[in-house]
């Protein structure tokens, strides 16, 4: 099994291309299962789990090409013969956002019949948002031997569902098969991540009607049918706000190309009050601290416009170094913290209390062997060792795959010391 070594102490200096959104790709991807055209997406990345939702949907029947042009990576994906409407374990367990093929498949072809899905272990995540909302739109859903077996062999009909929470994939499940469904839908307590936004603009490019993008109550006019479409992926905030940190941990200076001001703007107002400028370029953002040293900041993770749940783990490795104490408390998923033993190894000073974690900011890490535990805790152990003295070695860095395109590429070429090691190669 593969792992990453790095030597801390170099700042980050240069440029560094932000991707497209494997949390709008996957999403996108599914719309295939909507219509029997084409449907081109650009800009998508290479991911472990584009990777996984390519070899789910060619389970169905899509066709699925893959196209290189210079640096930017396309996927065609055409679903004119859907061969199959199951969703398999062995492809869903993979993957959580394997669960979005289940809204287009019954809105389109009547029926699905979808695992149960998995993904990182950082709290039960249940689908229960996205079953209710589908019954209301007129399926018929049973639970059977870990499996969602839903019916509308008529169609399904629109309907105004009032989410009791907001779910991101649970709005874009309701969104895609509203798309296909009878009548008007209101899709109510909607989810308003840029992702969604992006969705709903992809599918407006197929013929889709859809009101109230961006907010929290999204109308959808049913259509008969959709057509294809050509379409750039959203570049990825998670990502963006990802490297952001790593600069500001290392105390570098690097243009985030690509990196969009209005998808972060609650990192950048954290991070601004944590000692790090933000300046707007014609490509993108520049990131370097004001002046000397980081200072603590609290931060409640909250949906979007709040601060991202997705980036949690990395602002707490940014706090371990920063002047005084921050208090970080997770309101989206329970178990997310499981980043703390690693971190503490490295020398961090955190205590958890329930849903929050105070982090007392440390003069120095040290490096140490950590654990990946899951695809945002463990890029957090990358940002700690890339400022700790000495050598950290990451395991289970599979996790990194899911969710980082060319993670150890991009931060090298701005000066990290830092390599990925084959299994079996010296330490």
């Amino acid at each position: 099994m593969d792992r990453i070594r790095i030597r801390g102490g170099n700042p980050l200096k240069g440029e560094i291309r932000i991707s497209g959104a494997k949390n709008a790709a996957l999403p996108l991807m599914a719309t295939a299962l909507l219509t029997d055209a084409e449907v081109r997406l650009n800009g998508v990345p290479d991911l472990a789990d584009i990777t996984t939702m390519t070899n789910l949907l060619a389970q169905h029947g899509v066709e699925v090409t893959t196209r290189l042009s210079g640096k930017e990576r396309s996927i065609t994906v055409c679903g004119s013969n859907i061969t199959d409407t199951t969703a398999p374990y062995d492809l869903v367990r993979k993957m959580r956002a394997s669960v979005l093929v289940l809204g287009p498949l019954v809105a389109r072809h009547g029926q699905a019949r979808v695992s149960l899905p998995g993904g990182c272990a950082i709290g039960t995540r249940p689908v229960d948002l996205h079953i209710k909302g589908l019954q209301q739109l007129g399926a018929e859903i049973d639970l059977k031997e870990g499996y969602i077996v839903a019916r509308a062999p008529k169609g399904l009909t629109g309907a105004e569902v009032n989410f009791p929470k907001v779910s991101v994939g649970a709005t874009e499940n309701l969104l895609m098969a509203a798309t296909l469904a009878k009548g008007e839908t209101n899709l109510i307590n909607a989810a308003r991540e840029p992702e969604i936004t992006d969705l709903a603009k992809c599918l407006i490019g197929m013929g889709a009607k859809i009101e109230g993008l961006g907010t929290d109550h999204l109308r959808i006019q049913g259509v008969e049918s959709l057509h294809g479409t050509i379409h750039p992926v959203v570049a990825d905030r998670i990502e963006a706000g990802t490297y952001a940190m790593a600069v500001a941990i290392t105390n570098g200076d690097v243009e985030l190309v690509g990196a969009h001001h209005d998808l972060i703007a609650s990192v950048i107002a954290t991070m601004t009050q944590a000692g790090v400028q933000f300046t707007e370029t014609p490509r993108g953002l520049r990131v370097k601290r004001t002046n000397g040293d980081l200072l603590g900041v609290d931060v409640m993770t909250e949906p979007f416009p709040g601060f991202p749940t997705d980036l949690q783990a990395q602002m707490m490795a940014l706090m371990t170094t920063a002047q005084g104490a921050s208090m970080i408390t997770e309101t989206i998923f329970e178990n997310r913290f499981m980043h703390v033993p690693e971190l503490t190894r490295m020398g961090a000073s955190i205590n958890v209390h329930g849903a929050s974690a105070m982090v007392r900011g440390v003069k120095r890490l040290t490096g140490a062997p950590v654990m990946a535990t899951d695809l945002r805790a463990s890029v957090s152990l990358v940002l700690a060792g890339l400022v700790a003295n000495g050598d950290t070695i990451l395991n289970r860095v599979y996790h990194l795959d899911r969710g980082y395109e060319w993670l150890t590429h991009k931060l090298a070429a701005c000066g990290a010391e830092i390599e990925r090691l084959s299994e079996g190669a010296a330490e």
